[in-house]
């Protein structure tokens, strides 16, 4: 019983955070600098509280290295860079991508001048972030008490969900579904690797390369290469 409420207590977590998160993305728009300082107290500070009241929950298992995992997951990473460079240019001519800039620096003060450092960021820390929060704290705790099922599917569309009030005046409605969709494949592939090797390294390794991508893009798109 014990370990059932502490699993609701994820899940309320994850719904509170991504309703916060949501509110500051779409009503607050603060600078992205702002933004991040937010979204690491979030995402770090409420799973932590929850860690401190109830000790079922712990984190120490996430963070084990499996070194021999992350030759595969590098190779996946890799080969999920080449497929998001390769849709842009496949794909990319289909589509209006200026909103895409105008949005970043109207609503985040993001531009060619800081998108370095944003990227960085981005690529490194927020990647981290978002995998602690939605595979470590989430997938890997609500795993051991409900089914694959609902906690792969929670995990995923959670994951998905916030972002959208980041994006919703990114891109066009066609595009914009097509990349929540992207984004729900992603976190069930992230939480396969979360599921087959215990820990968040992997996924994070794989997040990263998909960021890398991403970023390459916005390189492009701010004109920088």
């Amino acid at each position: 019983m014990e370990n059932r409420k502490s699993a609701y207590g994820v899940i309320l977590i994850v719904i509170i955070s991504g309703l916060i998160m949501a509110y500051i993305d779409a009503i607050i728009s603060p600078p992205y600098f702002i933004k991040s300082i937010f979204k690491i107290i979030t995402f770090l500070a409420l799973p932590f509280l929850l860690c401190r009241f109830n000790k079922s929950l712990s984190f120490k298992s996430v963070f084990k290295l499996d070194r021999k995992s992350l030759k595969v997951s590098l190779a996946l990473g890799i080969a999920v860079y080449i497929i998001i460079i390769g849709a842009y240019f496949t794909l990319g001519g289909f589509f209006d991508f200026s909103n895409v800039t105008k949005a970043l620096n109207s609503n985040m003060g993001v531009n060619a001048r800081n998108f370095v450092y944003v990227a960085l960021y981005i690529s490194f820390i927020n990647s981290l972030l978002e995998e602690f929060f939605f595979r470590g704290f989430a997938f890997l705790n609500l795993k051991r008490v409900f089914s694959k099922r609902f906690t792969y599917v929670f995990s995923s569309i959670s994951f998905a969900l916030y972002h959208i009030a980041m994006m919703v005046s990114w891109f066009d409605p066609i595009l914009f579904v097509f990349i929540i969709v992207s984004l729900f494949c992603a976190g069930m592939l992230f939480d396969w690797l979360n599921d087959k090797y215990e820990n968040i390294y992997c996924s994070w390794l794989v997040h990263m390369c998909a960021n890398f991508a991403i970023n390459t893009v916005g390189f492009m798109l701010f004109e920088i290469i």
